[in-house]
């Protein structure tokens, strides 16, 4: 009895192995294989974007090359005009607002907006006692805000501050325009400034001051810090590719003018810093300062 079991448990085993091994994928299994295979990846330019896992900011991709940095009829500072070569990146497509920053501070990670050097919070705006914090205006730009700060949200929301020159290219394109929507002068339908609204207005209010890529408010707004220590000569020692700004310093260029600003410091190669009392911008922030994060590509 026990023999017959065996015979019986060997054919059995026989059957299967010959099965498998004469085994042929059908052609709907091929098929299948040859297009997971094939199936392409979308292909990033102008105009692409991406959502931020991590606070839901809309990004736009910027993608590599070259570009005119500089002007020459601008302050001494804008020159000389010089060639730059930016690896691809992304940048918000608006500035950081209230209701994504209390996201980082509810996690721990952020600390409440402060009055410039001063220890004491602010939920105020210019017009608005309560600013910071109401629900109202969770889609306006977060303001009070120093470098540190701004700094820290960006690494926390997985991203950085954008250099100098990555926030110059994001405004402005490649064809050397000096506003982010063209060479036309600016008028209160493509921005924030001047003192039209003298306060804040929500992000993304001006759809027809656009840059090239899709970013919003780079002019006018708020004033948006860079990565990059502040100097005066430094165009004339820049690295050619994906400048990183002088390795030293005690103040940070800001960019895009605000909604106080005229025409003249709204334009996008226009470079900005303050002049500190003692810590400058590592502690510096103002109602009219706010920022944007980056990340490479």
């Amino acid at each position: 009895m026990k023999n017959k079991n065996r015979s019986f448990i060997f054919l059995f085993s026989l059957l299967i192995f010959l099965n498998a091994c004469s085994y042929k994928p059908q052609q709907n299994d091929k098929v299948t294989k040859e297009q997971s295979l094939q199936t392409p990846k979308p292909e990033l330019g102008i105009g692409s974007s991406k959502v931020s896992r991590k606070d839901g900011m809309v990004m736009r991709y910027v993608p590599a090359g070259e570009f005119e940095m500089g002007y020459e009829d601008g302050k001494a500072d804008e020159k000389p005009v010089h060639t730059v070569y930016l690896d691809a990146f992304w940048i918000d497509q608006t500035e950081v607002t209230n209701g994504k920053y209390l996201l980082c501070v509810a996690d721990g990670a952020c600390t409440q907006p402060v009055q410039g050097a001063h220890t004491a919070l602010r939920h105020d705006s210019s017009t608005r006692d309560f600013y910071y914090g109401n629900p109202e205006y969770y889609d306006y730009p977060v303001i009070y805000v120093n470098h540190i700060q701004a700094d820290i949200y960006c690494r926390w929301a997985g991203r950085r501050l954008p250099t100098e020159a990555e926030w110059e290219k994001a405004a402005r394109g490649t064809d050397g325009r000096l506003y982010p929507w063209g060479n036309e002068p600016p008028n209160e339908t493509l921005l924030n400034y001047n003192g039209n609204i003298g306060d804040t207005t929500k992000v993304g209010s001006y759809t027809a001051g656009a840059s090239p890529y899709g970013a919003l408010d780079m002019a006018g707004n708020l004033w948006e810090w860079t990565a990059d220590f502040y100097s005066a000569d430094y165009y004339s020692s820049s690295s050619v590719k994906n400048p990183q700004g002088p390795e030293t310093g005690y103040v940070f260029v800001e960019r895009g003018g605000s909604w106080r600003l005229s025409e003249r410091p709204v334009r996008s190669t226009y470079r900005h810093h303050y002049i500190p009392p003692i810590l400058g911008s590592f502690i510096n922030s103002h109602n009219y300062d706010g920022y944007r994060c980056a990340a490479s590509n």
